[in-house]
């Protein structure tokens, strides 16, 4: 892949908390990279039993689709969609 092709990718803002369970941020990066996204930053709090997670992602796929898959995950308690980032070529 050319650097001009990832220029126009789409970039999207999660945020997800989830339960601190061995392997638990393995599956949600595993689910990410299946459903075609590729994380740009992550940003990991520990919040008690819980773990606040904030995902930067690129991809060309329906983020809500991804969001509803993030969902069905046991370990995760909530999924919610950011603020809409600007389009790569316009932050470089």
């Amino acid at each position: 892949m050319t650097p001009q092709a990832d220029i126009s990718m789409p970039s999207y803002t999660l945020n997800c908390r989830m339960s601190r369970e061995a392997a638990a941020l393995e599956r949600l990066c595993q689910v990410v990279r299946i459903r075609g996204f590729r994380i740009a930053t992550m940003a990991v709090e520990s919040a008690g039993e819980h773990l606040d997670i904030a995902l930067t992602l690129e991809g060309t796929r329906p983020i809500t689709m991804l969001q509803s898959q993030l969902e069905k995950l046991h370990t995760v308690a909530e999924v919610a969609l950011g603020q809409a980032a600007a389009v790569r070529s316009q932050m470089a």
